[in-house]
């Protein structure tokens, strides 16, 4: 994940009349998500414009509407996009997927995905405004490593105890310098994720895991959730000066990707013996992956649900530090769940992008950086040869 995919742009007049609905309603099914008091008025005008919207939406199709702003919440809860009255591309549907996780009342990452590609995601630009201003702090004290050491914490660390925020004030890597951004990071854990006195982490990404209605919890990551995170988790008691954990935003597009990004870089170095640098020239884009014969290939890591909206916001990468070859790499999982994501990506790339990034699986760029050493290997250990093809 870079700098910008918190808030990626969407080029004017893209996509339909249905999909700027979709992004309405998503945005909705987000901004009521994420209140914690009942509002005056109870919803706000960015919901009751969606709702709206939706109504005279159906009522022009003759369709049957939604009766309330929570019986629009519960067609999300229950139906896939593929039955909604929205005729929408075949990748924008994402198959069977749902807008919000029926167990756990939370938007689903698909969900999310749709709102930062809204018009006016009024959350996701203060969230993106904390990643700058970290950014801004860095290059002005010409201090690469304090970002990179910010992008690790975001990324290992989505939950701290409120004495571990506090003495993050004195943590030379990074807490020094970029502290008031790092508190404007976190936000208090809810109270609701609360059972028998404690919280829960996931032992796989550390995130707090949401409680379930019938019993038990969850993770809310999709890379964790696919995996079967459920169970107890580790129990985190708010005894230490209160919970607090990463926005949503910042977990679902920070985190998630980070995670997947730190394990590309474990496993080249497993693999190969590669040590990759991580976020060069603050952010310029994931993983450098330095190869024999001094040449780099540069790595964007990227764990989206919809392959559309990623490649309709893909630009080209930064070319310092420089490199030959240009990646965008996603977990394997994505390509599982969705045969056609490569497909899809390809019908939804800019023109002037083709030819410029490939895109593939996390093991399948393992693998071709593995074929690409064994050739060199090859070429290094054959002996020269003559003019008629006798050997020297």
């Amino acid at each position: 994940m870079t700098t910008t995919d918190l808030l990626p742009a969407i080029p004017e007049g893209a996509g339909t009349a249905d999909e700027t609905l979709l992004r309405l309603i998503a945005s909705a099914l987000a901004c009521l998500s994420r209140q914690r008091t009942v509002p005056n008025p109870v919803y706000p005008a960015k919901v009751q414009n969606a709702y709206n919207r939706l109504v005279l939406h159906c009522l022009r199709r003759g369709e049957e509407p939604p009766g309330s702003v929570p019986e629009m919440v519960r067609w999300a809860c229950e139906r896939p996009l593929a039955e909604w009255p929205l005729p929408l591309p075949d990748e924008a549907r994402s198959g069977t997927a749902l807008l919000v996780d029926p167990e756990t009342r939370l938007p689903h990452q698909s969900c999310l995905e749709w709102e930062v590609n809204a018009a006016d995601p009024a959350a996701e630009l203060f969230e993106n405004e904390r990643i700058l201003e970290a950014l801004a702090i860095c290059r002005a004290a010409r201090s690469p490593r304090a970002y990179t050491a910010f992008r690790a914490l975001l990324t290992t660390r989505p939950v701290l105890t409120g004495a571990e925020l506090a003495l993050l004030g004195g943590d030379p890597e990074c807490g020094m310098l970029l502290h008031s951004v790092i508190k404007r990071c976190y936000e208090p854990a809810p109270a609701s994720y609360l059972r028998e006195g404690a919280y829960r982490q996931c032992p796989r990404c550390h995130c707090l895991m949401v409680p379930l209605l019938v019993g038990g919890h969850r993770c809310e990551l999709d890379r964790c959730r696919r995996d079967g995170e459920r169970g107890e988790g580790t129990p985190l008691r708010p005894d230490k000066g209160g919970v607090f954990q990463l926005s949503r935003p910042l977990r679902m597009f920070v985190t998630s990707p980070g995670l997947a990004e730190t394990e590309l870089e474990s496993a080249l170095k497993k693999k190969f013996g590669i040590t990759a640098e991580m976020w060069p020239n603050y952010d310029a884009y994931d993983l450098r992956v330095p190869l024999p014969g001094r040449r780099h290939w540069a790595v964007d890591v990227k764990d989206r649900v919809n392959p559309a909206l990623l490649a309709r916001t893909t630009t080209p990468f930064r070319g310092d530090p420089p490199y030959e070859r240009a990646f965008l790499v996603v977990p394997r999982y994505r390509f599982r769940e969705n045969e056609a994501y490569g497909r899809q990506f390809r019908r939804n790339l800019p023109d002037d992008m083709a030819g410029r990034v490939t895109l593939l699986d996390d093991q399948a760029f393992l693998r071709l950086v593995g074929r690409d050493l064994a050739t060199l290997s090859r070429q290094e250990t054959e002996p020269p040869r003559t003019e008629g093809g006798r050997h020297a």
